[in-house]
């Protein structure tokens, strides 16, 4: 029997869970950078990448759709991309985390610079051109590894790109930084759209490389590196002789039915789409707060 003054719809609905699909894409590391005329610094890698629509990062298998309850909060963090080194021996920053519920995609690592190695994160740093050092390593399903630098005369630019959600960051060569790993396309907006590229490495003589589809920042050529796109956590460029590239925000992106709504809570900036194909979304571009659905 239903409950006093409350219909039988209404009291069965109240009880059923919500399908709620996720794109949970962290912030990216910063590129690095060394102040020396003829070195430059490794790409920051993208932010981790987690996704139920399309593709996931790192290779993994398509995540599984949360199951959630109507009117109760679940916690979601924006994570902001990662800080440019502010001198030569002062490192660059990993992104930070993104949060969904029980879902967390792991910041991007900072690229290799003067003052040490590339770091690991949801996708690795690219290495700065110390004697062919390696790439650091992403997180499993959510990003690749950085690019190695190259080999042969320490003195000459070689940085490794950044890893990318969708691919490993390239190498170094002997002038020309690598190119930063490409991110993953993915459709829960409804149409396909490129996240969490990785920076490239730094280069001389025109030898910047671009940075991964899905935001990633170019390299400089005795210059600063790019940074990463906002809202879709791509790394930051590496620097030639200044510093390199801030990472890029990440993002959070829910679908659910279109029957269903869904309040953001304060600390949280986004908005609800209006209703398509039988879902409507919420893109939540910064900050952390609770969300609920009713």
């Amino acid at each position: 029997m239903p409950l006093l003054g409350t219909s039988a719809s209404q009291n069965t609905k109240s009880f059923l869970t919500i399908p709620v699909d996720y794109l949970v894409v962290a912030g990216g590391g910063a590129g690095g950078f060394r102040k020396d005329y003829y070195t430059g610094g490794g790409g920051g890698g993208a932010g981790g990448l987690r996704s139920t629509v399309t593709a996931t990062g790192g290779g993994g298998s398509l995540e599984t759709a949360l199951s959630l309850t109507p009117s109760t909060n679940y916690t979601v963090t924006v994570g902001a991309g990662g800080a440019k080194q502010v001198s030569d021996v002062t490192p660059p920053s990993n992104g930070n985390n993104s949060i969904f519920s029980t879902i967390t995609s792991t910041g991007g690592g900072a690229g290799g610079h003067g003052g040490g190695g590339p770091q690991s994160g949801g996708s690795g740093g690219g290495a700065f051109n110390n004697h062919g050092a390696q790439g650091a390593d992403g997180t499993a399903n959510q990003g690749y590894r950085g690019g190695n630098a190259g080999g042969g005369n320490q003195y000459v630019t070689r940085a490794g790109g950044g890893g990318g959600a969708g691919a490993v960051g390239v190498n170094g060569g002997e002038y020309s930084g690598g190119q930063g790993g490409a991110g993953v396309a993915v459709s829960i907006l409804g149409s396909s759209i490129f996240y969490a590229g990785g920076g490239g490495g730094a280069g001389i003589d025109a030898g910047g490389a671009s940075g991964g589809n899905g935001g990633g920042g170019a390299g400089g050529s005795y210059a600063s590196g790019n940074d990463g796109d906002g809202n879709k956590g791509g790394g930051g460029g590496g620097g030639s002789n200044s510093p390199g590239g801030a990472g890029g925000s990440g993002v959070v992106i829910l679908r659910y039915p279109d029957t269903n709504t869904i309040l953001i809570g304060a600390g949280l900036t986004g908005s609800e789409s209006a209703a398509s194909g039988g879902y409507k979304r919420a893109t939540i571009t910064a900050g952390t707060g609770n969300v609920s659905f009713t």
